[in-house]
């Protein structure tokens, strides 16, 4: 389903193409390419939301030790993400060219902004608002250049495309975490008993 994403890589390669046939033919694939990738962040939304609902307050809160986040710091970690990182460093490259988006501290702010004494629903419609939000926003930008570039303080240079995929792939990443701490979870309360017949994990 995905074959086309690198399309969205294309700061370097759309200076391949001289022909103005050849620029309309990228340019219509990319679009193509980046509402399906919105698409997709609505069906992730669904999918996290799935994993994070009908839980008890002590499960989203558990810790499997004092360094891994919980579920609870997951699903607002992912609500600041898309509001102060993915959905605002895509805006400023494709919008505000030349400017520094506002910084930003996805590992400070679990602690600084105490994630885990957040209410657990709450946190979940916050996260689930602000994709809507993002999602509705992607789908309205007009004839965007993926290919606008930024210029990151550590040196290398990010192509509005570059975020747009790192903002699918963030999902999957934190999707993956989710299915790991339910899994830990399972073998916690499994005590004395064992997962051991469901398979290596």
């Amino acid at each position: 389903m995905y074959g086309d994403v690198n399309l969205l890589f294309a700061c370097q390669r759309r200076k391949e193409y001289n022909s103005s046939s050849h620029r309309d033919s990228v340019d219509k694939a990319i679009a193509m390419n980046y509402l399906t990738l919105a698409r997709q962040l609505t069906q992730n939304a669904e999918t996290i939301r799935s994993l994070v609902t009908g839980l008890s307050t002590e499960q989203m809160r558990w810790k499997p030790t004092a360094k891994e986040w919980s579920i609870l710091e997951v699903i607002n970690h992912l609500y600041d993400e898309e509001r102060e990182d993915f959905r605002q460093r895509v805006d400023y490259v494709l919008h505000r060219p030349g400017e520094e988006p506002p910084g930003i501290d996805p590992e400070g702010w679990v602690t600084a902004r105490g994630y885990n004494l957040r209410d657990p629903d709450e946190s979940v419609q916050n996260f689930l608002h602000e994709r809507r939000q993002s999602v509705g926003w992607l789908e309205g930008l007009e004839a965007p250049r993926w290919d606008s570039a930024y210029i990151h303080p550590a040196g290398f240079t990010l192509c509005a495309g570059d975020l747009l995929s790192s903002w699918l792939a963030h999902d999957f990443l934190h999707l993956r975490q989710l299915v790991e701490l339910h899994y830990a979870w399972v073998r916690r309360q499994s005590a004395p008993y064992t997962v051991d017949y469901a398979g290596d994990w």
